[in-house]
């Protein structure tokens, strides 16, 4: 389209139009008066029509006051990467004031160095291109820091005059900021700020009202908004999932089970049932003493079909969030909940994994095809272990459940013996449970129970996952691993050095295998110090993955190892089902209406399948993130009341500022700040995780128990703090001299190297921002 030549006089608004569309570049006041020739009172007019046009919704002002068409996208604008679909990347506007949905952009990497990530910002230049629009990259840009998820409270400011203050949800914020600005949100209510300024006179400016994270139900808001996790279904995802819901299940190209009391057996309060088990003992004279075993998993791929709005959406999320006072689902909850989740005395569609073990509890073949199922049961965890402990079925239950169950603990004997020959790393950590009343409040916190029925469906989901990633490799197709790589050195080292602290030897020059690990473990069976030395293996570990790339699983003690069995809530599973679909031409007759036909994986995917697990590896760790700031929200909401009381707590983690401590049984970490252990110069020694007395009359180690006093437990960000029972209000403040002679630093050095704290624990220099809580 060629540029409107320049006109005399001041431009129409037509005339500004056709020019912002026309150009390829950014346009801001300054192109538009260069352009159309204006000079002196008509820059002046000019800019109070660009005043006008905006009011007007006919332009809008992106960032570095360039306009565009309302409605449009800027030439030049800072896009937010947000999906990766095979090789494509697709990113939204980091900003969008629209009332429609933010575009999606196409970016075209070519060329990059340095592939670009889910949530990663850039700036580029857009361009649209048939129905929609491509971004070409110009520069990465670092993380926004401008912007911070909080809470609105008042309280008193200089002078003891009443102000509204954002209470950071982020538990490492130190600072409230004042607000200049609160828009239309009221106290207490969960917002996004802006901040504004340098220094001490940084405000926070109100850009969002989340909402009120206080209300029954409501805390895990708070990791939703800071995470920014997407939780609501658009229009076209929800009309393409009742969609899917409505597709006919019939047993034509699939196994009829139906037959089959095949069970679930999942939490008590389970929200979705993705997997389902039956076995039976093997009648085949071959396979003497060993049994065969189906292992059903929800058909989440015949519902979410590659590259429709569901299959984005979930992509998008990459698997559900848990939190105690909802679930923020992977998939719309007429599927979720619905049609995909195996339900007693419904017809469902499956996956079914056929397995043959023998008396050793070797699985020695296996097959997969689609399958109809009707479960007979759906059990908790707990009423399976009192029905199988006692023998005795439950009221409601058919005749056939509790011989199933009978069933399928005597084949798990035999997978267990197998695990126990495997040895994989045995960490029994525990895993808080917090338990909310009909109203929603707290009504319990405690720790899970571990029972055999939940070791017993692990062990059939471990060896239903195995089987896929070796049928998947058996057909030389591509595999989404779950990787898991050993230990690097350093972090080996450092483990080695915090158990000389304990006066146990690790050599570091043999070979590293889970079942060391559980020998260590074995050797403080009878130690009060097991919570530490788990943790502290824990902490050595590597982070489990997605990718293409087989490296084994260390955790487990397998070679080659896939997630199969949860694709309600798992991207990753629904990738390897698609596979199977595709290695073992699964596809089911018919093509539906207004519905992807294809289920299998496709051959775009199938070359993506690295961007796609380093996609889901992230979003995995998000929601691991936010679950577990949310369950600490709930602790803190717990102890709110409690401040003042003397707790029981055991020291979790040990710096030169201080020492963590967790309130046993309940959890939560909490600070005790060195400015108030004492009127002694505290020593920190790194090797040891401790913080040692100048005169040796005291030590704060990892893994001691002592009583503290909870001073304060914030819900906003989780965070608690402690002081010692018998320390004066304030800590001690009036110690002795530094004597490190190192102005403006917190730490030097004594002789032997330890690190001597300062009486504040922090640099003089330090200038904080806002207002320290």
């Amino acid at each position: 389209m060629k540029k409107p030549k320049p006109q005399p006089g001041l431009p129409t608004r037509e005339q500004i139009l056709r020019f912002i569309e026309a150009s390829k570049d950014a346009v801001g006041k300054r192109e538009i008066a260069k352009h159309f020739a204006l000079h002196g009172n008509d820059k002046i007019a000019l800019k109070a029509l660009l005043k006008d046009m905006t009011d007007e919704g006919l332009v809008d002002m992106a960032p570095g006051r360039a306009f565009h068409k309302h409605g449009g996208l800027p030439r030049v604008t800072v896009l937010r990467v947000v999906a990766i679909e095979g090789s494509n990347l697709w990113a939204v506007p980091d900003r969008w004031e629209g009332t429609a949905p933010p575009p999606r952009l196409r970016v075209m990497e070519q060329g990059r160095k340095g592939a670009l990530g889910v949530g990663d910002r850039i700036l580029a230049r857009t361009e649209e291109r048939g129905n929609g629009h491509v971004a070409h990259p110009m520069k990465r840009l670092a993380a926004s820091a401008e912007t911070v998820i909080g809470v609105l409270v008042e309280d008193v400011g200089p002078g003891g005059k009443p102000m509204i203050w954002l209470r950071p949800a982020d538990k490492r914020a130190r600072f409230d900021f004042a607000v200049a600005d609160k828009g239309d949100a009221d106290i207490g209510d969960l917002v996004r700020a802006e901040l504004t300024g340098r220094g001490a006179a940084i405000k926070a400016k109100v850009i969002d009202r989340i909402g009120d994270p206080f209300a029954p139900k409501s805390l895990s808001m708070i990791a939703i908004a800071r995470h920014e996790i997407p939780h609501v279904f658009d229009g076209e995802t929800i009309a393409e999932a009742e969609r899917a819901a409505r597709l006919p299940l019939t047993p034509d190209g699939r196994e009829d089970l139906r037959d089959l009391p095949i069970v679930a057996i999942d939490p008590i309060d389970a929200r979705d049932h993705d997997d389902a088990v039956w076995a039976i003992a093997d009648e085949d004279p071959g396979n003497k003493g060993g049994y065969r075993a189906i292992v059903a998993i929800a058909d989440v791929s015949f519902y979410v079909r590659p590259d429709g709005d569901l299959d984005r959406e979930a992509r998008r999320r990459g698997n559900s969030v848990y939190f105690p006072d909802r679930v923020v689902p992977m998939l719309p909850e007429t599927l979720s909940a619905g049609v995909c989740s195996l339900k007693a005395r419904e017809d469902r569609a499956a996956m079914a994994c056929h397995l043959v073990i023998d008396k050793h509890g070797k699985v020695t073949s296996w097959r997969f095809n689609r399958a109809l199922v009707r479960l007979r049961a759906n059990i908790a965890y707990e009423h399976a272990q009192a029905a199988y402990d006692a023998d005795t079925p439950r009221d409601d239950w058919d005749a056939d459940v509790l011989p199933t169950l009978r069933n399928l603990w005597a084949c798990w004997a035999l997978l267990a013996k197998a695990r126990a020959a495997r040895a994989p790393l045995d960490l029994d950590l525990p895993e808080r449970q917090v338990i909310l009343d009909e109203a929603g409040g707290i009504a319990e916190i405690r720790v899970r129970d571990r029972l055999d029925s939940m070791r017993l469906i692990e062990d059939y989901m471990i060896a239903a996952n195995v089987a896929a990633a070796k049928a998947l490799e058996a057909k030389k197709s591509p595999v989404m691993y779950r990787i898991h790589e050993p230990p690097s050195r350093e972090k080996l080292v450092s483990l080695k050095d915090y158990l000389e602290t304990f006066e146990q030897s690790f050599a570091l020059g043999q070979v590293i295998t889970p079942a060391v690990f559980n020998r260590l473990i074995d050797g403080f069976s009878e130690d009060d110090r097991l919570p530490e030395i788990m943790q502290a293996i824990l902490r050595s570990q590597t982070q489990a993955y997605y990718g293409p790339a087989n490296a084994g699983h260390f955790g487990l003690a397998l070679g080659s190892y896939a997630h199969f069995t949860s694709p309600i809530r798992r991207y990753a599973d629904l990738i390897v089902h698609r596979a199977l679909v595709d290695s073992y031409k699964l596809e089911v007759p018919g093509k539906p209406r207004n519905l992807p036909a294809r289920t299998g994986l496709g051959e775009a995917d199938a070359k993506g399948l690295s961007r796609i697990g380093e996609a889901i590896s992230a979003l995995e760790r998000r929601a691991m993130e936010a679950e577990r700031e949310t369950v600490d929200r709930y602790v803190a909401a717990y102890l709110a009341g409690k401040t003042g009381e003397i707790v029981a707590a055991r020291i979790t983690g040990v710096q030169p500022f201080g020492f963590f401590a967790t309130v046993d049984g309940l959890g939560g970490d909490g600070l005790v700040p060195v400015s108030t252990l004492g009127s002694e110069r505290f020593f920190y020694d790194e090797a040891a995780r401790s913080l040692d007395s100048e005169h040796g009359r005291v030590s704060y180690t990892v893994g001691q128990r002592l009583d503290l006093r909870l001073m304060d437990a914030n819900p906003v960000s989780g965070a608690l703090r402690f002081e010692l029972p018998d320390a004066p209000e304030g800590g001690f403040r009036n110690r002795p001299p530094r004597r490190d002679g190192v102005k403006g630093k917190a730490t030097g050095k004594d002789k032997a190297g330890k690190h001597m704290v300062g009486k504040r624990g922090r640099p003089a220099n330090i200038k904080h921002k806002g207002r320290r809580r």
